[in-house]
């Protein structure tokens, strides 16, 4: 009796997830960015959630939890419940870089979520100060290759996007600059355009303004394609330097055990944002780049992690990167 007990309340388990998973959303659901608010990460889930709500039939918030390089808000998204009412906006950093930097982070990028798809790519571009004593890539190789060792290189932090892709424009290009730490992008380009600091690597939606401005010099994107909202800089690939191709890309999580038809929902939820034009628009002229059909996929999303995790750990531990 006791064994077919267990059994039916296994039953009515199954089938209260089911009816759970069925009727999703009847409420509210939270996105956790690990950002503050305005950066490019919080603006593409912005962006993106404002068409997902309306498919969803439920608002979805936008909840900033900040901190050591995007991990706080990822390990509290990671413990929440697994019912699809609390997701997130993970990146390159949280779901890639991570691991390396942070030794007690409390979370596995490859093992403890729910992929749901990615959001949008947001290209790095190479850029320097105006002043610097070249004016493309190979230039500025050159450049590198005489007096590396008495140039110096800025970045928003350890953990941050431009620490850990100028980590590997270094580990390509067989540099040693003297890296300089901000307390964010924005210091970093203050003092990026005061000709404080000579170059620095970060995502397209932080530098094109200024790069657009005549303020700082633009060597080349890490993307296949070039940037409609760059187009006279050239890809790494144009400039001689193909091996550099890194994107900050931004993607939806969920915590690991959420339900599969739940996931389906969401996922659903972003393809037709990604589809609808005005979305479509509105990353593009951040200078995102739209992800494929794959990417789109929670399969395409997890392999893109497990190979971002395997891809960025033997650079930043050879580099003796370390943010704790």
């Amino acid at each position: 009796m006791k064994k077919i007990a267990l059994a039916l309340a296994a039953v009515a388990g199954l089938a209260a997830t089911g009816a759970q998973a069925q009727n999703y959303p009847a409420r509210p659901i939270t996105m956790i960015v690990p950002f503050a608010a305005g950066g490019p990460t919080d603006v593409v889930a912005r962006i993106v959630t404002d068409h997902m709500s309306r498919t969803l039939g439920q608002q979805i918030v936008i909840e900033n939890v900040a901190g050591a390089g995007g991990t706080t808000g990822i390990t509290r998204a990671a413990q929440a419940q697994p019912d699809g009412y609390t997701i997130m906006m993970g990146h390159m950093g949280t779901h890639g870089a991570a691991p390396a930097l942070y030794p007690n982070l409390k979370y596995d990028p490859t093992k403890d979520f729910a992929a749901i798809g990615m959001a949008a790519g947001t290209p790095i571009v190479i850029v320097a100060k105006k002043d610097f004593p070249a004016n493309d890539l190979k230039g500025f190789l050159d450049y590198m290759k005489a007096n590396g060792e008495k140039v110096n290189m800025a970045h928003a932090g350890v953990g941050s996007v431009s620490h850990s892709t100028g980590i590997l424009f270094n580990s390509i290009i067989k540099a040693k600059p003297t890296m300089v730490a901000y307390r964010g992008t924005g210091p970093a380009l203050n003092d990026l355009m005061a000709n404080t600091v000579d170059y620095m690597t970060d995502q397209i939606v932080n530098v094109a303004p200024q790069i657009q401005g005549g303020n700082i010099k633009a060597f080349a994107i890490a993307t296949p394609e070039r940037s409609p909202v760059l187009p006279n800089v050239p890809t790494t690939k144009e400039a001689g330097l193909g091996d550099y191709q890194v994107s900050a890309w931004n993607a939806v999580f969920a915590p690991k055990g959420t339900p599969a038809d739940v996931v389906k929902k969401l996922n659903d939820a972003l393809v037709k944002s990604l589809d609808d034009e005005n979305t479509k628009k509105r990353l593009l002229e951040l200078g995102g780049v739209l992800p494929s059909a794959e990417e789109r996929t929670p399969d395409g999303l997890q392999k893109l992690v497990n190979s971002e995790v395997a891809r960025w750990t033997p650079v930043l531990k050879a580099a003796g990167a370390t943010a704790e």
